[in-house]
């Protein structure tokens, strides 16, 4: 099992011979490298794009793959990489605005500007973390939080200038394509100065790996440490995103291989880490290379890392050995409220005072208005399916997070990164791809069932007794990424029906009519009405599988539990398209308020995820006017600026 990554390394080697085999025979490659005239078109592309192209596939590999597992090991925390830490895409939204505001910033190079913002990024995870002692779980949110918010950000500003949508799209997709070898040339430096600086760092990492506290009797300056070895992994996340793009899931899935093989010295791991990853990008963009040659379609390299790397990440997790300890949801994290009832009577209050202002007020051709009588018999009964669709959804998204979060005793649990919303999304793209002029049904059962799917899987793995909870969330990413690797490759053909996902996916509520509102809203009273009837076992659920059992929890309420929040997400997914971390946002906000109980825990989920959605609606019906923006880009942009605000103010 050691030569695995090995064996990843010399599949892809490979695949790129044969890629460039069929672009030139084996044995014309002696008069391509050392030419006797002028070199013909297959030889250029041999020589200069090719060949460069497998050395960069193999770099950034190499460096996302000591990435991952410099940030994994340091901060002890199996969950961290470049992009689940949002230095990726921190370094993205960087570029986006020198592109759009100061081209001049990119004369020197891509480099600096990318450097900057994962530097910024790193600097704001690394600040939070140091108040709350680095604690895994936090961490992770923190990441995350950053990556929405600058991808949001960089979403935003690039459907403001529409010229650069399509380089977006490229950009999210991650390029190697190459034009001589100077990227090779950039890579290689940077990589051989970071490994040099971490092999030099070996020693401190092997002592903080014991803990912070018990390094720092010894002698050792912690923090200093720490902030030599995240920004090695910085410098290599920016130049990776300065050369090629966004390229994910490597730097989570390579050290997670490395980790089930059980390497025992630390110099081991880097190196079969960086192999791995090397191996892992080699072997995902040979394999487009030669799809291409086959079928005349080049699919984005970033979004193929998912289709292998998810499932071998899949088959690796039950491999991984020794046990961490779980995230907990206990105190320490909250405060508690003075009266939970005062707080939902709050967000309740906000909503209806919130839904009444957004009927009322509009915006024209002569800018902002406030409704008169006249005017709202005309445009009330157009605006009130759409409010009430966003409330549902947002009510519906949340209530399932809480439940998530719940149920396996963990904050950072939800539907979209334990995976459930992408699975609702690609089962979407299935039923459009597949089923001739499918109606609102098919794709409303089609989400559905995508969503109860990968809900199945991550269930099946939160049920074992004694499984951590890092590995239950590193089995809804790596579902998450499969199914979002698998749905990118189907819409990256140029097809029409594309148009009609990608439309669907940046979430709008423009389409949903008075019936699909009320389904809707019915379905977010019912799903109140069972958290509030299954308060008991969300109390009890928390404590651990052990206990719960001997308290008499069956598998029947964690079986009902599980379903009632992928029904609830494939709902909500399917009529307002796949919403960014509603699910994730408003469970925090309500512990964060003190709504500890299993009862006001799930209803101040609901409301606030209720709000933020009903805000979102607004905004992005607004904001732009005559032109509509994404709903998930204003969910995204209202939630995470409280939640990074009231984390920094959190001590330890």
């Amino acid at each position: 099992m050691k030569t695995l990554p090995l064996l990843l390394f010399v599949a892809g080697a490979v695949l790129s011979f044969l890629a460039a085999n069929s672009l030139l025979p084996f044995g014309a490659w002696v008069d391509a490298l050392v030419p006797a005239g002028e070199r013909s078109v297959g030889q250029i592309r041999l020589v200069y794009g090719l060949m460069p192209r497998a050395v960069v596939a193999v770099l950034v590999g190499a460096a996302l793959g000591l990435a991952g597992s410099l940030l994994r090991r340091v901060l002890r925390n199996p969950l961290a990489d470049p992009t689940v830490l949002g230095v990726s895409a921190a370094a993205q939204l960087a570029l986006v605005c020198a592109t759009l505001f100061a081209p001049a910033l990119l004369a020197p190079g891509r480099l600096p500007v990318a450097l900057a913002g994962a530097g910024a990024s790193a600097t704001l995870a690394f600040f939070i973390g140091q108040r709350r002692g680095f604690e895994p779980a936090r961490m992770v949110v923190v990441g995350l939080l950053v990556g929405l918010m600058s991808t949001s950000l960089a979403t935003a500003l690039t459907l403001a200038h529409g010229e650069y949508l399509l380089s977006l799209v490229i950009w999210n997709g991650g390029s190697l394509v190459q034009q001589d070898w100077s990227a090779v040339t950039r890579l290689s430096a940077v990589l051989g100065v970071c490994l040099l600086l971490t092999l030099c760092l070996l020693r401190p990492m092997q002592l903080l790996s014991i803990g912070g506290e018990t390094a720092a009797a010894l002698g050792m300056r912690v923090g200093l440490v720490r902030a030599m070895v995240i920004a090695i992994a910085v410098l290599l996340t920016a130049m990776v995103s300065a050369e090629v793009g966004l390229i994910g899931f490597i730097g989570l899935a390579a050290p997670t291989i490395v980790r089930a093989l059980s390497f025992r010295r630390e110099t081991s791991r880097l190196l079969a880490s960086m192999l791995a990853g090397g191996g892992l990008l080699l072997l995902c963009d040979s394999g487009v290379l030669l799809l291409d040659n086959a079928v005349g379609e080049m699919f984005p390299v970033g979004a193929v890392t998912g289709l292998i790397g998810g499932p071998l990440l899949l088959w690796l997790l039950p491999r991984l050995s020794g046990r961490t300890p779980p995230a907990c949801m206990a105190a320490g994290e909250t405060r508690l409220a003075a009266s939970a009832l005062r707080h939902v009577t709050m967000l309740a209050v906000l909503l209806v005072a919130g839904s009444l202002l957004a009927l009322a007020v509009g915006r024209g051709p002569d800018g902002w208005t406030l409704l008169g009588v006249d005017q709202a018999s005309a445009f009330v009964p157009l605006r009130l399916p759409r409010l009430a669709a966003a409330i549902a959804a947002g009510a519906l998204l949340a209530g399932a997070g809480a439940i998530l979060q719940r149920t396996t005793s963990n904050p950072l649990a939800s539907p979209e990164v334990m995976g459930v919303s992408s699975g609702a999304a690609l089962g979407y793209g299935l039923a459009v791809f597949l089923v001739p002029a499918p109606d609102a049904v098919t794709l409303l059962i089609a989400a559905g069932l995508g969503g109860l799917v990968v809900l199945a899987i991550v269930a099946r793995a939160a049920m074992k007794t004694g499984m951590p909870t890092d590995r239950i969330l590193l089995t809804g990413l790596a579902l998450s990424a499969l199914a979002s690797a698998v749905l990118s490759a189907m819409m990256s053909g140029g097809d029409a029906r594309a148009w009609v996902i990608l439309t669907w996916l940046s979430g709008s509520t423009s389409t949903v009519g008075p019936v699909e509102a009320f389904m809707l809203l019915v379905l977010a009273a019912l799903l109140l009405l069972f958290c509030l009837l299954s308060a008991s076992w969300l109390t009890i659920l928390p404590l651990g599988a052990e206990i719960a059992v001997g308290l008499g929890v069956s598998r029947f309420a964690r079986a009902s539990l599980f379903l009632a929040a992928g029904i609830a997400t494939g709902t909500a997914t399917v009529l307002v398209g796949p919403v960014s971390f509603v699910g994730l946002m408003a469970p925090h906000i309500a512990r964060t308020l003190g709504l500890t109980t299993a009862g006001g825990f799930a209803t101040g989920s609901m409301l606030i995820g209720a709000l933020l959605m009903m805000l979102a609606d607004a905004g992005s019906r607004l904001a732009a006017f005559p032109y509509e923006l994404p709903l998930g880009l204003f969910a995204t942009l209202l939630g995470t600026p409280w939640l990074l605000l009231h984390m920094t103010r959190q001590k330890q």
